[in-house]
């Protein structure tokens, strides 16, 4: 399974196209070029705490020291301009130092006695409570990397640069369609509102690709559901290579009417594994030109599993994002017996809680069958079991990755 993983990741490649959008609009969106801080941040050397701006020369370790306070220095307003042996300025946390001031004695460790304050002795040493200028970010230093998620911390980090605009990666857009004849589109049967056929199942891959994708910011192209029909198979795919990739579920087998390897063999390059995992072995990865493919499993839940393995990583790369976009992989305490055969991986559905002590606990959703789609609605996390472990006795420790943080 890693070896697949890995070859894919190193046959992607990112977009290039970028465009400028108002700095709250880059949430969720890749940065497509460094954003350089154009002034030191902070600008000036300012307090970090309410209470006294004095020389560490003035103060004495082992008993009280008294100075007389000369004037005041709120957040935003013009510093006290200098203070001489003895003296002292009133702070307020942002306020800028005066000059001569070398240390801030917190407002809890003080007595006032106007026009005087008695700082209680402590060890102290130059520059506590003192932010410097340009502690947090120099002129001319990388505040935000290119290929970085814009998260609400680097939104508020370009703010206070004064960004109200920045380069973005284009959004990603990622075609998808279902294939199978026994496949009936939800769309059609609110509109003929006739019961399914005998055989018949409605289509649930495309609207759990549709989230995903949409879960991810990235621009969903719904194709609809294509028919075991080379012929239809084939236009699809040339539709869809107008899109950065294409994902499809269904028709990744060797079943004789499973055409999807003929048509991508056709149209571009075709890659096919046996994954050692369950649930969903088959997948295809291949190229349509400049467009990657994934071919996925048609089971519902074999589907999302692919999809959060293999694919996920592979889209935030194509996007433009840079470092390891892996869903961290954490231990919790199993509540209940697992069972597992050795042989291949397994992501078994759990649902992760705190136990009576705080600590983190997973328990199966029931039925792991990678059909039973209620068991995924259940859970919040997998269940990840390596290729070589047997079965799991309640209380043993197990690998858990959750659903959110994913995407």
């Amino acid at each position: 399974m890693g070896e697949a993983k890995q070859f894919i990741l190193s046959r992607i490649a990112a977009i290039s196209e970028c465009e400028t959008v108002l700095v709250r609009a880059a949430l969720g969106r890749v940065l497509g070029a460094d954003a350089i801080a154009p002034f030191n941040v902070p600008g000036h050397d300012n307090s970090a705490m309410d209470g006294f701006a004095c020389r560490f020369a003035d103060l004495n370790e082992n008993d009280k020291t008294t100075l007389k306070i000369v004037g005041k220095s709120f957040a935003g307003g013009v510093p006290h301009d200098i203070i001489a042996p003895g003296q002292c300025v009133q702070i307020m946390t942002g306020a800028q130092l005066p000059r001569g001031a070398d240390v801030i004695v917190p407002k809890e460790e003080t007595r006032l006695l106007p026009p005087f304050v008695e700082i209680t002795p402590a060890k102290r040493r130059v520059g506590t409570h003192r932010r410097f200028a340009g502690e947090d970010l120099k002129t001319g230093q990388v505040a935000v990397p290119v290929g970085t998620l814009c998260r609400p911390a680097q939104i508020g980090l370009l703010a206070s640069l004064g960004m109200a605009h920045v380069v973005v990666y284009r959004r990603l857009r990622a075609a998808f369609f279902s294939t199978g004849d026994e496949l009936r589109s939800l769309d059609k049967a609110a509109t003929d509102k006739e019961p399914l056929a005998v055989g018949q199942i409605y289509d649930s891959n495309r609207h759990t690709l549709a989230g995903m994708i949409e879960r991810m910011n990235f621009e969903g192209v719904d194709l609809g559901i294509v028919k075991d029909d080379k012929k239809a198979l084939t236009a699809a795919v040339d539709e869809g290579r107008k899109a950065d990739v294409i994902i499809t579920s269904g028709g990744a087998s060797v079943g004789e009417a499973d055409y999807i390897r003929a048509v991508l063999s056709e149209r571009g390059e075709a890659l096919f594994w046996k994954v050692a995992m369950r649930p969903g072995r088959p997948l295809a990865y291949g190229k349509v030109g400049e467009t990657d493919f994934f071919g996925l499993p048609g089971n519902p839940v074999s589907v999302m599993v692919c999809f959060y393995q293999f694919v996920c990583e592979a889209l935030w790369k194509r996007a433009g994002r840079s470092g390891d976009c892996a869903v961290p992989v954490f231990p919790a305490t199993a509540s209940t017996a697992l069972k597992k055969s050795p042989g291949r991986m397994e992501f078994q559905r759990g649902v992760l809680s705190r136990d009576d002590k705080g600590a983190w606990q997973v328990t199966p959703t029931g039925d792991q069958g990678s059909g039973i789609l209620s068991s995924m609605s259940q859970a919040n996390c997998f269940i990840v079991l390596e290729e070589e472990s047997g079965n799991v006795q309640a209380g043993e420790m197990v690998s858990v990755q959750p659903f959110e943080g994913l995407i």
